[in-house]
């Protein structure tokens, strides 16, 4: 992970918003590798907080004389010091994983940097990571690495309900999950991969929809541009706002 300036930089900042008290959880590549051991460097720190939260952290840490930005305002913030920088992470740039009471409930306790933090559960982790299928950044090795280290343990049932509404993804990354490791099927539960494949085919059994709709920027901001702008889809239908 990072070291030197990077790693007392986020060392500091850690120390100083745990010693205030601020609640915040830790995301990114460093839950990643609490969760599943898997080492990936990074360029900056993951910190999630509530979108209510974000400005007196922002405050509190400007007033400390580090650098900070409200990036957009749908769902990031930073931190800098010098070239390396922390991201306040607060929804998701779809703003469809917005962090809230339920990711606090289930946090999990650890360490990083010999400070006492609170990690994002594998749960919620999915729940942000499966959006992420761009061309510049794809993370469905991530969900499988969850999946293949936590599935077993894993409260299925809630994230099922945080995806309730996009089951479709969760039934891809499952098959996906499914293809990269053949025998570990069963970290994934039968119960729920016999619902999603029912509910796969009772789609053919119900009328086509009415409007034109392509979710495809829910996931990749830029590819679908002619879906919308050239062949008349939508992004939503009235009846979704």
């Amino acid at each position: 992970m990072a070291t030197g300036t990077a790693h007392r930089f986020y060392q500091e900042t850690l120390k100083l918003l745990e010693e205030k008290g601020f609640p915040f959880l830790i995301g990114g590549a460093y839950a990643l590798k609490e969760h599943t051991g898997v080492f990936r460097d990074t360029k900056d720190l993951d910190i999630l907080c509530s979108a209510g939260e974000c400005p007196r952290i922002l405050k509190f840490l400007s007033g400390k004389g580090i650098l900070t930005e409200t990036t957009d305002a749908r769902w990031l913030a930073k931190a800098f010091k010098n070239e390396h920088y922390i991201d306040f992470i607060f929804s998701s740039a779809n703003n469809l994983s917005p962090v809230d009471d339920t990711w606090f409930a289930h946090k999990v306790p650890g360490s990083l940097y010999g400070v006492p933090v609170s990690f994002t559960a594998p749960e919620e982790l999915i729940w942000s990571k499966i959006y992420v299928q761009n061309r510049e950044r794809y993370d469905g090795a991530d969900v499988n690495h969850l999946i293949l280290k936590k599935g077993r343990e894993m409260d299925w049932r809630r994230l099922m309900m945080h995806m309730e509404q996009h089951w479709q993804l969760l039934l891809a990354q499952l098959l996906n999950f499914q293809f990269v490791y053949p025998g570990e099927r069963d970290n994934i539960p039968r119960w729920l991969f016999n619902e999603l494949l029912k509910r796969a085919g009772e789609q053919y059994d119900l009328p086509a929809p009415v409007d034109k709709i392509c979710r495809g920027p829910l996931l990749e901001n830029n590819e679908y541009n002619a879906d919308i702008i050239e062949w008349g889809y939508k992004i939503f239908s009235v009846t979704n706002l």
